[in-house]
């Protein structure tokens, strides 16, 4: 595996498999790499002859300094799993190397995000954004791949790349599990063994409102929040929502693809996760 500190080294390397025509897929990660990154890249793999992953921690992308301090940093560890997964390249910047100047961009996705993150995160997607663009300058692949826990973001992702006109493909991946349902996730190295127990209690309220889909919107949520509440979780929020607008429906119709989506905070730790009706 190739590694990259700077994006002037990395486009040298890029030019050479462009010209070999080489199909390139893309995994963006912000480290602390787990098994829901691997079977990102393990997925690329299947589709593209080059596997680029990027490891960049996006301080634009808190809104919480706490939270930003307490994002696991683990990057000799991340480099040997890539390295065992057979990525290709790995590009593992500096602020200052992929910033010219740390600014973030102002973006309109119109109802993308006024709900959900958007609300309880201000900042968050302009950053997350800003940063996703800017890779996709520097590598141009012709795949992309994200994961379908941050179901919003995917689909943010997805409007970013339709605005920047460019010709990579976003591939969500299907979210993958702990054998207890929950959610992998780079905070879950946060959890104690008791707690990643407790917050299994995240995915199977998701599934017992996707079996009992004939009760009210209102009577699941009130379900999910005393359900949490028993297991000592604290909702932030839980929203049925149409995934192509990520705006809220008040009665599950049938005709629309619909997700339920939860964000919750064990102690200190936020998690968050959805299913698909």
């Amino acid at each position: 595996m190739q590694i990259f500190h700077h994006k002037k080294n990395l486009k040298t390397c890029l030019n050479k498999l462009y010209d070999e025509k080489k199909t390139i897929g893309f995994v963006p990660t912000m480290g602390a790499i787990h098994e829901g990154h691997l079977k990102l890249i393990l997925e690329s793999k299947k589709k593209c002859d080059i596997t680029i992953c990027s490891i960049f921690i996006n301080p634009t992308q808190f809104n919480n300094k706490k939270d930003f301090a307490n994002y696991p940093k683990t990057l000799s560890q991340d480099i040997k799993l890539l390295a065992k997964s057979l990525c290709d390249i790995l590009y593992c910047p500096d602020v200052d190397d992929l910033y010219d100047r740390i600014i973030t961009n102002t973006y309109n996705f119109n109802s993308l995000t006024q709900y959900m993150e958007g609300v309880f995160r201000p900042g968050h997607f302009n950053g997350m954004a800003t940063v996703v663009e800017k890779l996709l300058k520097i590598i141009k692949p012709d795949l992309a791949f994200f994961g379908q826990k941050d179901l919003q973001q995917l689909q943010i992702v997805k409007k970013l790349v339709a605005q920047m006109n460019c010709k990579t493909k976003i591939v969500g991946v299907n979210t993958y599990r702990e054998k207890n349902g929950l959610a992998k996730s780079s905070r879950n190295k946060l959890l104690t063994t008791e707690q990643k127990r407790l917050a299994s209690n995240i995915f199977k309220s998701l599934v017992y409102c996707k079996e009992n889909k004939h009760l009210s919107i209102e009577n699941l949520k009130n379900y999910v929040q005393s359900n949490l509440e028993k297991h000592k979780i604290e909702l932030e929020y839980v929203e049925f929502v149409e995934i192509q607008s990520m705006t809220p429906v008040g009665s599950l119709s049938k005709g629309k693809k619909i997700a339920i989506c939860i964000a919750a905070y064990l102690d200190d730790v936020r998690l968050i996760d959805n299913i698909i009706l």
